[in-house]
């Protein structure tokens, strides 16, 4: 009888256990679903306007074309083996997420001022639903500008990496990096909540974290003061994977795990603080 006693109650506490399970799994599937919607509304946008994708890859053809030439042609940049405008190209790529997902914020204030934020806020879509969606369609952004600069460093001979593993790799470091920035965007537009105070801080912290990282010079030469920069900015970790996925003969410093650890780690904390902030930029 105590025997029977204990099953039926094993058997109780496992049927109670069930529904949770399943209550959880129906919760992350609907956290999920929600994403991707929002990440779809914010992608449709850019059918609407795809010249904002040229007017963006301007700046890195330039990069490429005259910086990474003239240098390359100079040597006065230490890089080993390897041709300085092969070490530069991940840092460029790594340069035009930067650019076009920290502006992603300003979107943000033009949506409150139509009104939009107040009807996504009055949604029963998660706000961290919300920010990680906006995040996303970021990251597809800067995937189309990704393919037209590994068009771009293909025309210009430089020695890429078309192994299907590494190629996945670089697009997971594209989406990762480029919701990290845009996340840091949306944060900053929500606490500033101007466009004018917006527009200064961006400009303000984007060349600071270019020249900070290894985008186009080895940490090795650096002084010490900027080495401990350096090693605390994102940009740098973004960097160190795509150089070592991307190129042909390209090694990580730090190793890949540490590179996508730091990064994703860095996205979930700015994901969470910005769903929480979020609801400040309609105030």
């Amino acid at each position: 009888m105590i025997l029977q006693e204990q099953g039926a109650r094993l058997s109780g506490s496992v049927e109670t256990k069930r529904p949770c399970a399943s209550f959880g799994f129906t919760a992350i599937i609907r956290f999920v679903k929600k994403t991707v919607v929002i990440a779809e509304l914010e992608a449709r946008k850019l059918l609407h306007d795809p010249t904002e994708l040229f007017t963006r890859a301007v700046q890195p053809t330039l990069w490429l074309l005259v910086f990474g030439q003239v240098f390359t042609r100079m040597r006065a940049i230490p890089t080993g083996d390897m041709r300085y405008i092969d070490f530069m190209a991940p840092g460029i790529l790594a340069q035009c997420v930067l650019f076009v997902a920290i502006f992603y914020g300003i979107a943000v204030i033009w949506e409150r001022d139509l009104g939009i934020v107040q009807k996504l806020l009055a949604s029963p879509t998660p706000r961290t639903a919300l920010v990680l969606g906006k995040a996303l369609a970021a990251g597809v952004r800067c995937l189309t500008l990704g393919f037209f600069i590994y068009a771009l460093c293909a025309l210009l001979d430089v020695k890429l990496k078309w192994h299907p593993f590494a190629l996945a790799g670089v697009l997971l470091v594209l989406l990762i990096s480029a919701a990290l920035f845009s996340t840091l965007s949306l944060i900053i537009a929500c606490i500033v909540k101007s466009r004018e105070r917006f527009m200064g801080i961006g400009q303000m912290i984007t060349m600071p974290l270019f020249f900070t990282s290894n985008a186009i010079y080895p940490i090795t030469i650096m002084p010490n003061w900027l080495k401990v920069l350096s090693h605390i900015n994102p940009l740098t970790y973004q960097v160190d994977a795509l150089r070592a996925m991307m190129l042909a003969g390209g090694a990580s410093q730090y190793g890949l795990i540490s590179d996508f650890g730091i990064l994703i780690a860095a996205t979930t904390l700015l994901v969470i603080l910005g769903g929480w902030l979020y609801p400040r930029v309609a105030t």
